[in-house]
């Protein structure tokens, strides 16, 4: 990629490390958000045996859960760390929305 004209090579570079940075400046998903995405990769056999672990292992709520992974359906850190899980979870996503 050529720096457009005006722009010095540092800023260039400042502006591709940027590019690659999630929400907030990030240069990298938190331990918190991999977890998250490990607990969504898995397949479970009801919602009981999820949210018991989504309890125990990370500490947080089912709907904290929710929330963070909504967040993280739309990260570029996310997709780039796991695209499979984070692709899939936005094809779901996008057929309820259609749905409605």
């Amino acid at each position: 990629m050529t720096a457009p004209e005006g722009t010095s090579h540092e800023e260039q570079g400042a502006h591709e490390a940027h590019e690659e940075r999630g929400p907030a400046g990030r240069s990298e998903l938190t331990e918190r958000d991999r977890a998250v995405l490990a607990v969504e990769r898995r397949s479970w056999p009801g919602p009981g045996a999820k949210e018991r672990v989504i309890r125990e292992q990370l500490g947080i709520s089912p709907t904290r859960y929710y929330q963070l992974l909504g967040a993280l359906i739309d990260d570029s850190l996310a997709l780039a760390h796991d695209p499979v899980t984070v692709n899939r979870l936005r094809r779901i996503r996008d057929s309820r929305r259609a749905r409605r």
